[in-house]
């Protein structure tokens, strides 16, 4: 096997080991070379290569590790303004933005540099694309920007091939709990092929399978809001009957950071990541349009015919429907096994952990909705409040 860079490992393994109770990284104790009272304002002698930082669970997995006094090697492909909000997540001087480009490796090596852990979130939820001139009839043509493909299979491998290559101690990958090979969204499907890539490249790395994140900024719960507002009429694919057991994306950020803090108890694992409760996707629309107040119309229509829809809706920018959504959400998208119980009965060997294993405990969707849904409600939350109005 690689040799990899072993010193501290083995200094941190010394006191840590792996076991079926529940394992409680010491995120709050002083580390052996940190400086500083622990957490802000101190130097956690730990550094952090972060791909797919400025995206929705980036920034709560940035600011998480920035609380916890984490040097943070943040890659950014885009404009400097574009990760400019990532900069208060961090006190002054631990942050190191490097530009690259998911297609040239030498770039990835410069972002990962001599990072002890390197942190894939690299996602994104539609193919995007640019209009190019051609030489025949009609003279423009539609060119592919990232497929899903480039983006949950080969730009995953080629990190995971640096990190081999590197000897970078540790990789966290992060999947999705919709991974399959048998799915019928093709999101879903390369997310499975990129994890396994990633796993055969780099057999110790970590893998988090969450389920869909919920959240200020997230596509779950705002979709519905926002399709009352520009659509004609919400559809339901096949009634709405697909599960889903969504999970707040700071418990996400939270596990993660949990792995920074002791990666070598989790080398070749899989963390699931999921909430407290499943739900059809119809009650989590009653759901929404209870708190948003906007009584739109619902239409159940067969998966055929919203794809249909989605075709058209997909050209436009930041697209409400895709048709791999509609694939992706006609679909069950639930964790491995449906309660903690069945987790903690796995053979050691080959357990699968679950937040709940690193001290995480998941917040309930009915807790954290209204603090962001309640923005849609015609004259905001106090039009309910006599005095307000």
């Amino acid at each position: 096997m690689l040799a990899r860079r072993s010193s501290s490992l083995l200094r941190r393994s010394a006191s840590r080991a792996l076991s079926t109770q529940t394992v409680l990284p010491r995120v709050v104790e002083r580390r052996a070379n940190e400086a500083g009272p622990g957490g802000r304002a101190s130097n956690a002698d730990l550094k952090v290569a972060i791909f797919g930082a400025t995206g929705f669970l980036g920034r709560y997995v940035c600011s998480e590790l920035g609380a916890n006094g984490v040097l943070a090697y943040i890659a950014n492909r885009g404009d400097e303004m574009e990760a400019r909000h990532l900069k208060v997540c961090f006190d002054l001087g631990r942050t190191r933005f490097v530009f690259y480009s998911p297609r040239d490796r030498e770039s990835v090596e410069d972002v990962i540099a001599d990072a002890d852990i390197v942190v894939n979130l690299i996602g994104k939820y539609h193919e995007t694309g640019q209009p190019v001139e051609t030489k025949s009839f009609p003279y423009i043509g539609y060119q592919t920007n990232y497929s899903f493909a480039d983006a949950n299979i080969e730009v995953p491998s080629m990190i995971a091939q640096v990190c081999k290559d590197l000897q970078v101690d540790n990789l966290i990958h992060v999947s999705s709990a919709a991974a399959s090979p048998d799915a019928s969204s093709e999101w879903a499907r390369t997310k499975y092929l990129g994890e396994e890539a990633v796993k055969e490249i780099y057999p110790w790395a970590t893998i988090i399978r969450p389920t869909q994140y919920f959240g200020y900024e997230d596509r779950f719960m705002n979709w519905f809001a926002n399709a009352a507002t520009f659509l004609p009429m919400v559809p339901m694919i096949d009634g709405g009957e697909a599960l889903t057991q969504p999970v707040h994306v700071v418990n996400v950020a939270e596990t993660i950071v949990r792995v920074c803090d002791s990666p070598e108890t989790f080398e070749g694992k899989q963390i699931d990541c999921f909430g407290p409760a499943d739900y059809t996707y119809k009650e989590l629309a009653e759901f929404a349009y209870d708190i948003t107040g906007q009584g739109p119309k619902v239409v159940d229509l067969p998966k055929s015919t919203v794809k249909q829809f989605a075709q058209a809706a997909q050209w436009t920018r930041n697209p409400l429907l895709t048709p791999d959504m509609v694939e992706l959400w006609s679909e069950d998208y639930l964790p491995t096994y449906a309660t903690q119980e069945e987790y903690s009965k796995m053979p050691t060997k080959d357990r699968i952990y679950t937040m709940a294993d690193l001290g995480v405990k998941a917040t309930p969707l009915e807790k954290e909705a209204f603090n962001y849904l309640h923005r849609f409600r015609t004259g905001g939350h106090f039009i309910l409040t006599d005095g307000y109005h």
